[in-house]
């Protein structure tokens, strides 16, 4: 769609709703790092919004300033740990409540990318949100960049990985990484191909004590039961 066409999406929800909140998150699909969720209140009918994977670095740079000197935004995110003890999908929940809580503005009806979503506060799951809603596509935008800046500076702790590149992604070279390094603990360490750098175990740069009983349980209970961990 248009950004007119995405301005006008939200309309129909602003004369129904009044004021509304884009909702979208970053991060997903990855092997490593944090779910990061942001909440925008779009109050700028002239940003050049639109789905944050259309974009490349510099637009998104651009248009995110744009956004957060303008609009009324909450960040919140899921830990890897978070993610391997609830799972990704509690996890993204999770990420978008503590951004519409942090948003704080409890007047503005939520607008979800995805669906089943259902989140603290009643709102409307949008399919392909990012792609439909121009406040749901600031959101996107948002969240992309804050968790763009988040795996940038682990490169600084896990140079190895090339985090500042791949962002945690499971990308060819990353997985090769993952094979000859083994896991950190800011990997998600019940996500396969992590899964298989876990069962070798014989990296330096991954402690197994580093980690909390739940989450140590949470691999045990993907690895079953002759590979189960002992060692914690």
């Amino acid at each position: 769609m248009k950004t007119d066409d995405m301005f006008r999406f939200d309309d129909f929800f602003r004369d129904t709703f009044g004021k509304i909140t884009g909702i979208d998150e970053a991060g997903r699909g990855s092997l490593a790092g944090p779910v990061v969720a942001a909440a925008v209140i779009l109050e700028n009918s002239s940003i050049p919004v639109r789905d944050s994977k259309e974009l490349n670095f510099s637009e998104r740079e651009d248009i995110f300033q744009q956004i957060v000197s303008t609009s009324k935004v909450g960040i919140g995110l899921a830990t890897p740990e978070e993610i391997d003890v609830f799972n990704i999908f509690q996890a993204t929940r999770l990420a978008m409540n503590r951004a519409l809580e942090n948003l704080g503005d409890r007047e503005a009806y939520p607008l979800i990318d995805g669906k089943n979503l259902r989140l603290s506060r009643q709102g409307s799951c949008v399919i392909k949100g990012d792609a439909k809603s121009a406040s749901i596509a600031a959101a996107s935008i948002v969240a992309k960049v804050i968790r763009d800046r988040i795996m940038i500076s682990y490169h600084k702790v896990f140079p190895v990985y090339m985090f500042y590149k791949n962002k945690g992604y499971a990308t060819a070279e990353h997985k090769k990484f993952l094979c000859e390094y083994g896991p950190t603990v800011i990997h998600r360490l019940t996500y396969e191909p992590v899964l298989s750098a876990i069962r070798k175990r014989g990296s330096l740069n991954f402690k197994i004590t580093e980690i909390s009983l739940r989450r140590f349980e949470s691999i045990n209970k993907k690895l079953g039961r002759r590979e189960k961990l002992t060692d914690i």
